[in-house]
């Protein structure tokens, strides 16, 4: 089992930043790859970023590209994502998830609560 704690969401203004943290604990070390991912309602689930948790190929989706930042910490046990140039269009619950299996395909298991960002215009 491995559990994930989000922080760091919040309300900023458009052109702002905010740093997400994920905070792991339980099987740490049979973790292989992290992501971050998104949700507005009413929509799908979006793919944010990733990263293995080795640190190696930052992954992220097109419309975060050059504005998001995952990074880990692996002696803090934490996954990050830094949000710059925010646009209220990133409003969304903010996810992070594990992938335990190291497969080709990933498949995320565990899954945090959730953190709320809200970008005003």
């Amino acid at each position: 089992q491995v559990q994930l704690v989000e922080s760091g969401g919040g309300l900023v203004q458009a052109g702002g930043s905010l740093r997400l943290s994920c905070a792991a604990s339980g099987r740490i070390a049979s973790i292989y790859y992290m992501g971050w991912f998104r949700r507005v309602p009413g929509k799908e689930r979006e793919f944010v970023a990733g990263i293995r948790w080795s640190g190696v190929t930052p992954a992220y989706a097109d419309s975060v590209k050059g504005r998001f930042t995952i990074s880990r910490d692996n002696a803090k046990n934490s996954l990050y994502l830094q949000l710059n140039s925010l646009k209220p269009e990133d409003t969304a619950v903010y996810y992070c998830a594990a992938d335990l299996r190291g497969g080709f395909v990933r498949v995320y298991d565990y899954w945090g609560q959730g953190t709320q960002v809200t970008v005003s215009s």
